[in-house]
C-alpha cells in the first residue's frame, strides 16, 4: 500500500512537472488555444503598441531613434500619432512629462536599449517626484539573447523598478496589448507616476524576419542538436502564437482616491470656524479629472488667501486678491488654519517647521507617504485625507456655500505683499557695475509677455528670481522641475508645451548653466516647427552655489563659467534659430 502511494505521488509530481514545463514553454497555449498563423505576414508588434496608444488618446511619442524600437515609431506614424525626435533621450522624457501635465493624458517616450534607456534615468526620476503620468517604452535585446552579451544588453528592469510604479518585460507578441493597457491605467491611478515597458526586439519585428535572424540555419547533429533545434523552433512559435487575435485596446478604469463624506464634513466645520485660514496649493491639485477652471471658481468662492506652488501657479490668474506671493512664513505662523492641498512638508516647507503648532492643519494628498511626511517630527495634521485635492476643494466649497473668509485677513496679507514687492522692485532699479540688472530684465519681460504665455523654468539663481517676479496668466502656464530640482528640463518641457498649446507663446527662462543641458534642442525646435522664446540669464557663474561656497569655504573653484558673445533675447522661428543671452549682474540676482 505504501509503495503504491509513493509510486502514485511520484507519478503525480512527474506529471505536474511536465505540465508546468509545457506551460512555461507555451506548449499548452499553442496546443489547446492558439496557433501561429500568417508566417509570412508583414504585421509586427509595433502595430499593437500603436493601436493601444491611439485608443488612449496619445497624440505624441517623443524619441531618439534606435533599431530596437523602429517598428513602434513607424506604426505610430501610420496611425496618425506624431513622432517627435529629440537630440537627447532625457529631453524626450522631459517633453513627455510636459505633455502629461498639460494635456491630462499619459506622456509617452520611446528610446532604444542600453545607453538609450540609461540616459533617461534622471528625467524618469524627476517625473516620479513630480507625480507625472508617463509611459517609458524601452527596446531590449532579443528574448533568447538576454544575458548572453548581446548589443546594449543590460538588466534594465532592475534599473527602473525603483523609479516606476510598474515595470514589465513583454515576452510574446500577444502580451503587448494587455501589458500596455495595464501600464497606462497604473500610470494615472492613485498617485500618478512613470511606468516602464521593455520590448525585446523579437517581439516587435515580423515573424519572417525574426525567424530568419534567430532560426537554426545549420542544426547540429545528434540528439542534443535535435533538442536545441526543437526548443528554438518552439520558442519562435510561442513568441507569435495568438499574436493577431482581436483584443480590446480601450482604456482600463483609473482609480482615484477620494475623501469620505465624514472627512469633508469635519473640514467644513474647521474652516467655518477659522478667522485666519490659509491654503497652500500644490501641483497635485491640477491633476485630472477636476478641471482647473472649476478649482479656481471653488477657491474664489471660499475667499481664503492662497499660496500657489508648482503647476498650481497661475491658478487664480495674474492679479487675484486671494493669491499671496510674499511673506509666506509670516502668514503661516499667524494663521489659525492651514489647508495643505497637494502640498508636502518637505524642504520647501522646512519639513513642516514653518507651520504654527497652534494652527488647525488639514492635509489632502493622494500619496499616503507624502501626506504624512515629517508629521512624526515637526507637525501634526488635525485631519489627514488620502484623496484627490482638486475634487476635495470642490466639495469643500459646496459645503461652505454662503460662507466667506473674513475679508480683513486676505487684505492684510495682500498689503504686506505690496510692501515687500515695492522693496524688491527697488532692487530692480539699482544701477549695476556691468551688464544688466537681472531683476529689471525679468520685470520688463513679465510686462511684455502675452496673456496666453507658458513659462518654463530651468535654472538656479536667475530662475529663483523669476519665480518671485514673473506672474503666470492662468492655470497650467508654469512648468518647473518640481521637488527634484532638476537642471536641464527646459528644452523638453518647452517642446512638449508648444506641441500641446501651439497657439501660446512658450518662454524658457534659463540660467547660463542650465542652458548647456538642452541647447542642442534648438535644432529640434527648428526641425519640428515649434517656435519658442528663450531668455538666458548669463552671469558667467554657478551663482547659487558660489553664493554660499565662497563665504563658507573661501574658494570659487568650479563655480566660474564664461560670458558668451551673444546678447539679450533668444527666439526660435520655424525657419531659423537665434540664440541670444542676457548678461546679468549676479550681485543683485537673488531674492528672498
Amino acid at each position: 500500500m505504501e509503495i503504491a502511494i509513493a509510486l502514485g505521488c511520484s507519478v503525480g509530481f512527474t506529471f505536474g512537472g511536465l505540465v508546468f514545463v509545457a506551460y512555461k514553454l507555451g506548449l499548452l497555449y499553442q496546443l489547446f488555444l492558439h496557433k501561429v498563423s500568417h508566417f509570412c505576414s508583414p504585421r509586427h508588434g509595433g502595430e499593437s503598441v500603436a493601436e493601444v496608444l491611439r485608443a488612449h488618446g496619445v497624440k505624441f511619442v517623443f524619441t531618439l531613434v534606435g533599431g530596437h524600437i523602429s517598428p513602434i515609431l513607424v506604426a505610430c506614424e501610420k496611425l496618425g500619432i506624431r513622432i517627435v525626435d529629440t537630440r537627447h533621450e532625457a529631453t524626450a522624457v522631459f517633453a513627455a512629462d510636459a505633455v502629461a501635465r498639460l494635456s491630462g493624458t499619459v506622456g509617452v517616450a520611446a528610446v532604444t536599449a542600453g545607453p538609450g534607456l540609461t540616459n533617461t534615468v534622471t528625467a524618469v526620476k524627476n517625473a516620479q517626484m513630480a507625480e507625472s503620468p508617463l509611459l517609458l517604452i524601452g527596446g531590449a535585446a532579443a528574448t533568447l539573447l538576454q544575458g548572453r552579451g548581446a548589443l546594449q544588453d543590460i538588466d534594465q528592469m532592475s534599473l527602473f523598478k525603483p523609479l516606476c510604479k510598474f515595470c514589465a518585460s513583454v515576452r510574446s507578441v500577444r502580451e503587448i496589448v494587455p501589458t500596455m493597457r495595464k501600464a497606462l491605467a497604473i500610470a494615472q491611478s492613485g498617485t500618478p507616476g512613470p511606468v516602464f515597458i521593455e520590448f525585446p526586439i523579437d517581439t516587435l519585428y515580423p515573424f519572417h524576419l525574426v525567424s530568419k535572424e534567430f532560426g537554426v540555419k545549420n542544426p547540429p547533429k545528434g540528439l542534443m542538436g535535435k533538442v536545441v533545434t526543437w526548443y528554438l523552433h518552439n520558442h519562435l512559435k510561442n513568441l507569435f502564437a495568438g499574436a493577431w487575435e482581436t483584443r480590446d485596446v480601450s482604456p482600463l478604469p483609473v482609480h482615484i482616491p477620494q475623501a469620505t463624506d465624514d472627512q469633508v464634513q469635519k473640514c467644513i466645520e474647521l474652516v467655518s470656524r477659522a478667522k485666519k485660514p490659509v491654503i497652500l496649493l500644490g501641483s497635485q491639485a491640477t491633476l485630472p479629472p477636476t478641471p482647473t477652471d472649476d478649482i479656481r471658481v471653488a477657491l474664489e468662492s471660499l475667499g481664503i488667501p492662497c499660496f500657489l506652488g508648482g503647476m498650481s501657479r497661475g491658478m487664480l490668474g495674474r492679479n487675484s486678491p486671494l493669491h499671496i506671493r510674499q511673506n509666506r512664513k509670516c502668514a503661516l505662523m499667524d494663521a489659525d488654519l492651514v489647508l495643505l492641498a497637494g502640498t508636502v512638508c518637505d524642504f520647501r516647507l522646512s519639513y513642516g517647521r514653518v507651520l504654527n503648532r497652534r494652527s488647525k492643519i488639514i492635509a489632502v494628498n493622494r500619496d499616503k507617504t507624502q501626506l504624512l511626511k515629517n508629521s512624526d517630527m515637526f507637525w501634526k495634521p488635525n485631519v489627514a485625507i488620502q484623496g484627490d485635492a482638486g475634487s476635495f476643494l470642490l466639495r469643500l466649497s459646496k459645503g461652505l456655500m454662503g460662507h466667506k473668509c473674513p475679508e480683513d485677513w486676505p487684505q492684510r496679507l495682500k498689503a504686506g505683499e505690496v510692501t515687500k514687492e515695492k522693496a524688491n522692485r527697488g532692487k530692480a532699479d539699482e544701477k549695476t557695475d556691468c551688464h544688466l540688472n537681472p531683476l529689471s530684465v525679468l520685470h520688463r519681460v513679465d510686462e511684455l509677455m502675452a496673456d496666453d504665455s507658458i513659462i518654463v523654468a530651468d535654472g538656479g539663481d536667475f530662475v529663483g528670481s523669476a519665480a518671485y517676479i514673473m506672474r503666470p496668466r492662468g492655470p497650467l502656464r508654469w512648468l518647473d522641475p518640481g521637488a527634484f530640482g532638476t537642471l536641464g528640463v527646459g528644452g523638453g518641457f518647452a517642446l512638449g508645451a508648444k506641441l500641446c498649446r501651439p497657439e501660446s507663446e512658450v518662454w524658457i527662462i534659463y540660467g547660463d548653466g542650465s542652458l548647456g543641458y538642452s541647447v542642442a534642442e534648438f535644432d529640434t525646435f527648428t526641425r519640428h516647427k515649434t517656435p519658442v522664446i528663450a531668455l538666458v540669464g548669463n552671469d558667467a557663474c554657478w551663482s547659487q552655489i558660489s553664493r554660499e561656497q565662497v563665504p563658507i569655504l573661501g574658494s570659487n573653484v568650479a563655480c566660474g563659467l564664461a560670458f558668451t558673445g551673444l546678447y539679450m533675447l533668444a527666439y526660435c522661428t520655424p525657419s531659423d534659430t537665434i540664440l541670444g543671452i542676457s548678461n546679468v549682474d549676479s550681485k543683485v540676482n537673488y531674492m528672498q
